[in-house]
């Protein structure tokens, strides 16, 4: 593994000078030669996942000075997530459509290009990197498959699995061509291995979420945990006798933390499909929404954290976990910080899984939904508080203006409100607060390891869902609907936009040929359905054009037998499952008709949290919306996606906001903004930071992708001291 080397030894150095008391010249002239190159080498800054860097030249005084350093303009439209490795003066990174690039890190020009052919469409948040000193190895995830490429050329390395790439989805269950596996985080290197997981469709059929471990020089599989246990293995009985052979997801598509010393993983995990009733997956669902600790080496468990019992939420755990040393009673302790989408933060002892902060098991209410099977309790850490409100309540709604309120207020008396953990209802929405983006989201948190502080954004959204019965008769193409799309799209195919766009008169906007393609390859964070034949993709197009009752007419009048049966058997799809009794009404946010939040500010935070004694140390708000901020209704925050990074230099970095395209620094001690600017395009990436020559330089993918009302790209953006 590149980079850890590097940047320990420019810890251990400054810690060295300063227990000698050195003279202040001395200090800065050693430090600067122990930063002339310091890389950015695995996902996150290193595998640690602490978003850190010991970089010191861009400071607090001086960060007011910063500016634009090179652009590097991929050509593309469309939302990067990534978060770019550097790796002697190299950057790697992807382009909109899953082209990985090489960059000169000085200046951003292209050194090469890697297409595979293939036009990939969901995200990708980085690249993973692997050298023995004398060759390097990029592992890159394109739609289903992981390639080996030659750092040094992009070209793919022969040796590795067919011609330079695994096809994620076969090894798993049934016909691989079916499904569909991506990695929107990047495999962990440890030794020879290269660890990963993947996103997986979220309804019936889903294939098991199975974290694999593959020899990075022949692709190979090493060792397979199971996530849905097979017979005789751990967390076998907290599920229904033969889950394990059709029950789906359980998968880690966020990423990982690694112990290189210990060759411990941390893999966090999600929900299991169907993801909003569980009434065919009866039990706690070992390890949906858990933290594993396993060996590296061997894919053993060696312990496990269950954050969600039997989650019928979506409560997947978002992000990567962060390791991070802490003084505990007096004692210092090797522990693991986890974000979660609750707005919780738990930390663990990294050795035992034993928390630092007590959790304890609350009662919930149960379901009245029949079939569903509720846990009676969930867990619930004491400390530190929430990063996120936990319940709305009728004082928390707009006030913006009278007529927003008023509507507001009509609407929430609809609604259920009782906080975290209250199922569905059937035909009434429940309110899921902080919403189904979070809280904590997939950019996870940055840590201090000197200070053991650590920094989470936050979404401060509220969202709404429920349960409709499925209707008897539908046309084929409707019951395909209803099991594969309403659960974003919504049962009456309004969505919610505009994050999930309403697909009511779609027809007037895409051909069926481009529907199909979405379909069949995904878009942004819609899975591909492979699963789906072409008879029932016809039957699906027919409904999304003209309703179900014109559907079933057509149905009816068909002359020929053969086309009444093929869209007839469509009619099977997800119908084995019980979930297919009740369906989800879709994804929706408490917005007012303007399209601003229903309820008040703060909309998203910046945090600051000492792990060393669960307190905070500051709150802000996150970013603002342009249009309300001109009207004087400023620093109201905004839904983020992207995390911080924390640096040596006393800031924290962070673009993320979707409305404002800003792109910020804060001190990190007192969280007061030192700097900003606006991005052509928002930046909701993750920043990284590195040095070449003994300049420090800070990078950001700006594309934007969340906000219709404005315009995206592909670019990357670097700045540094002029």
């Amino acid at each position: 593994m590149i980079g850890t080397g590097r940047r320990q030894a420019s810890r251990k150095l400054a810690f060295l000078l300063l227990a000698l008391g050195g003279c202040s010249a001395v200090l800065r002239t050693a430090a600067a030669q122990s930063q002339t190159d310091i890389d950015w080498p695995a996902y996150n800054g290193h595998v640690t996942g602490d978003h850190y860097s010991s970089l010191s030249q861009i400071n607090r005084g001086n960060v007011a000075r910063l500016k634009v350093a090179w652009q590097f303009d991929t050509g593309e439209k469309g939302g990067i997530q990534t978060n770019p490795l550097i790796v002697g003066h190299v950057l790697y990174a992807y382009t909109p459509s899953q082209k990985v690039v090489a960059l000169d890190a000085a200046t951003g020009r292209l050194i090469w290009k890697f297409d595979s052919g293939i036009t990939g469409t969901q995200p990708d948040r980085g690249v993973a990197y692997w050298t023995d000193g004398k060759q390097g190895i990029l592992f890159a995830g394109v739609m289903n498959y992981l390639y080996a490429l030659d750092a040094a050329t992009g070209k793919p390395l022969p040796g590795f699995g067919e011609n330079g790439h695994i096809d994620l989805r076969k090894g798993l269950r049934g016909d691989y061509t079916q499904q569909s596996i991506a990695l929107t985080a990047p495999g962990m290197i440890y030794k020879d291995l290269i660890i990963v997981g993947g996103r997986n469709p979220e309804t019936h059929p889903a294939p098991p979420g199975d974290i694999r471990a593959f020899d990075i020089h022949t692709g190979a599989l090493r060792w397979s945990f199971h996530t849905i246990p097979h017979p005789g293995e751990f967390g076998y009985d907290t599920w229904p006798r033969d889950a394990w052979k059709n029950a789906g997801a359980v998968n880690n598509w966020s990423g990982m933390a690694l112990d290189e010393k210990r060759g411990i993983v941390y893999v966090p995990t999600g929900s299991a499909v169907f993801d909003f009733y569980g009434g065919d997956r009866v039990g706690n669902d070992l390890f949906a929404d858990t933290l594993l600790a396993l060996d590296a080496s061997t894919g053993k468990r060696l312990w496990h954290f269950q954050g969600v019992h039997h989650d019928i939420w979506d409560r997947d755990f978002p992000s990567p976990p962060a390791l991070v040393t802490v003084t505990r009673k007096g004692k210092r302790v090797d522990a693991i910080a986890q974000t979660t989408k609750q707005g919780y933060l738990y930390l663990f002892d990294r050795d035992t899984g034993a928390p630092l902060f007590p959790i304890e098991e609350r009662a919930y209410p149960p379901s009245h939904v029949p079939g569903e099977v509720t846990s009676p309790t969930q867990p619930m850490p004491l400390a530190p508080a929430p990063y996120a409100r936990q319940r709305l309540t009728e004082d928390m709604l707009t006030t913006r203006t009278p007529e927003a309120h008023a509507w507001a207020l009509q609407q929430f008396k609809t609604f259920r409100s009782g906080g975290q953990f209250l199922p569905f209802a059937v035909d009434q929405q429940t309110v899921v607060f902080p919403g189904f983006d979070g809280g904590g989201e997939w950019g996870g948190p940055a840590v201090d390891p000197a200070t053991g502080v650590l920094y989470v954004n936050a979404n401060e959204m509220v969202w709404t869902g429920g349960l409709t019965e499925k209707k008897q008769g539908q046309s084929p193409g409707a019951t395909i609907y209803q099991s594969q799309c309403a659960v974003c799209h919504g049962a009456d195919r309004a969505g919610s936009p505009p994050a999930f766009p309403s697909l009511v008169g779609v027809e007037q906007h895409l051909t069926d040929q481009q529907i199909t393609d979405v379909l069949h390859q995904g878009k942004g964070r819609m899975p591909s359905f492979p699963s789906l034949n072409s008879g029932q993709l016809d039957a699906l197009l027919h409904y999304l054009k003209v309703g179900d009752a014109e559907a079933n007419k057509a149905v009816a009048g068909s002359g020929n037998r053969n086309d009444k049966q093929e869209l007839a058997s469509a009619a099977s799809s997800g119908s084995s499952h019980p979930a297919a009794d009740y369906q989800f009404t879709g994804y929706r946010k408490f917005l007012a008709p303007e399209g601003y939040p229903a309820f008040t500010p703060p909309w998203g935070t910046l945090n600051a949290i000492d792990l060393n004694t669960g307190q905070y140390l500051w709150k802000i708000p996150l970013g603002e919306y342009p249009a309300l901020a001109a009207q004087g209704m400023k620093n109201t925050g905004s839904e983020n996606y992207g995390g911080p990074i924390v640096t040596a230099g006393g800031l924290v970095f962070i673009g993320a906001t979707v409305y404002d395209r800003r792109f910020r620094a804060f001190d990190s001690h007192t969280g007061k903004l030192l700097w900003e600017t606006e991005l052509p395009f928002a930046g909701l990436a993750t920043p990284s930071t590195y040095s070449i020559d003994g300049k420090q330089y800070v990078v950001i993918a700006a594309s934007g992708g969340r906000d219709p009302k404005s315009p995206t790209g592909g670019m990357y953006i670097a700045f540094a001291l002029p």
